[in-house]
């Protein structure tokens, strides 16, 4: 696969150009119905399978794939040509001349994630590894659509003087993680209703392509944060989990059979929409149980300025001890949401994770625990309830992850919603 001088524009709409034509469906069938199919395909397989195992060696990319050993060498010779894979250090078998194990390199590909939230905005860089290069952020009262293509703009020339040239001509794509329907819940952001409409009729995807020469995709922002721990965090240690996100406004995704469900429409896993009980009867949906937005309020009604929630610190022990009260009621929501979600999908594990510090995560995923002891779950086969990993910059990583897949992985449909 030739790596040419500019993977956005050259890469991307090769193949799919090649796909129109029927040439490169292995990504989405398994297989390639041409030799350029095949070969895409199997360099892809390959990459996929060395992020996921972290190294492997040609035997082992052979045994996995069922390959010829000729193949893989074949394949591997030109990954490592194209600098998308590092060689690594002999290592001396039992029988047999030693192996080398083979590892993504981080500096074969770089890819920029960007994040809508309702109270910050976030540009990331990563690397083909998955490591967050730089980022750059910006809290906000609430978004305007200029105010924010500013800080895009200013981001993105940010991250483009951090780079060298050779770097920039590896850029795969941007892409960008924002919330469904953006300009509802005027009444819970408190923002202005003219403020809250603009989004309405505003095609970020298209202006941010004004921005920058790369191929732009978009999807939800809490699909892209459980994109994020599908890839890089906890939900890798599963095959099928569902996933509840503790933004401004919960939200969710689901992974079955290791791949990212989206939907028809992009809003699988609304789980945010569930209805929960309300304490004295009723019930009401999880938004408003487990959503930032409600301790934010807590904060504002206590006489405290929230804005330590919107700010990159880890110390949240001034929000105390409306902190502690928010924690409570948010994982009585939690604990029958998860339950009624494992009614549903029938998933070993359901991942909590938020734009929270990790102290207040675990906190949380342990008072959910608890709660979820006293919720009636006969019938519901048993289930874990795990803690994220990512947290914070679970939309950004997720959003920026995109590009990477659409570009170098095998199963890149897993992830890939154009947005255009």
């Amino acid at each position: 696969m030739a790596l040419p001088a500019d993977i956005a524009k050259v890469e991307l709409s090769r193949l799919r150009a090649e796909e129109a034509e029927g040439v490169a469906d292995a990504g989405r069938a398994g297989r390639g119905t041409t030799q350029t199919g095949v070969r895409i395909y199997h360099e892809r397989l390959a990459l996929s399978l060395i992020r996921t195992h972290g190294s492997l060696s040609k035997a082992e990319i052979a045994r996995l794939t069922g390959l010829s050993a000729q193949t893989v060498s074949v394949i591997v010779r030109g990954l490592e040509r194209d600098n998308l894979v590092l060689k690594g250090a002999s290592v001396k078998g039992r029988v047999g001349q030693p192996s080398q194990p083979y590892s993504l390199n981080p500096d074969g590909a770089f890819s920029l994630g960007l994040k809508v939230g309702r109270r910050s905005g976030d540009l990331v860089l990563i690397d083909l590894a998955g490591r967050k290069r730089h980022e750059v952020h910006m809290p906000y009262h609430f978004p305007t659509p200029e105010d924010f293509l500013g800080f895009a703009r200013k981001g993105l020339k940010e991250i483009a003087a951090k780079l060298g040239r050779e770097q920039m001509r590896r850029v795969a794509g941007l892409g960008i993680a924002a919330p469904f329907e953006l300009w509802k819940w005027e009444e819970e952001i408190g923002a202005p209703h003219d403020v809250m409409e603009a989004w309405k009729d505003f095609n970020l995807t298209a202006e941010i392509m004004k921005l920058c020469d790369w191929p732009v995709i978009s999807c939800n922002d809490a699909t892209a944060a459980c994109a994020a721990e599908l890839l890089h965090g906890t939900g890798r240690r599963y095959r099928d989990f569902a996933y509840l996100y503790v933004g401004y406004f919960a939200g969710g995704g689901l992974v079955l059979n290791g791949q990212l469900y989206q939907g028809p429409t992009g809003n699988a896993a609304a789980f945010g929409s569930l209805p929960v009980p309300r304490p004295g009867g009723g019930s009401e949906q999880l938004i408003h149980f487990a959503s930032l937005y409600v301790l934010e309020r807590a904060l504002h009604a206590a006489g405290k300025s929230p804005a330590l929630m919107w700010r990159r610190g880890e110390d949240w022990s001034e929000a105390e001890p409306e902190m502690t009260a928010w924690i409570s009621h948010a994982a009585k929501g939690l604990a029958s949401a998860v339950a009624s979600i494992a009614s549903v999908v029938d998933c070993p594990a359901i991942i909590i994770d938020g734009a929270v510090p990790p102290a207040v995560r675990q906190r949380l995923v342990e008072a959910t625990r608890a709660e979820a002891q006293l919720v009636n779950k006969d019938g519901i086969t048993p289930f874990a309830i795990e803690e994220g990993a990512i947290g914070i910059d679970a939309r950004a990583m997720g959003a920026a992850s995109l590009p990477l897949f659409a570009n170098f992985m095998a199963d890149r449909d897993v992830l890939f919603k154009d947005a255009a």
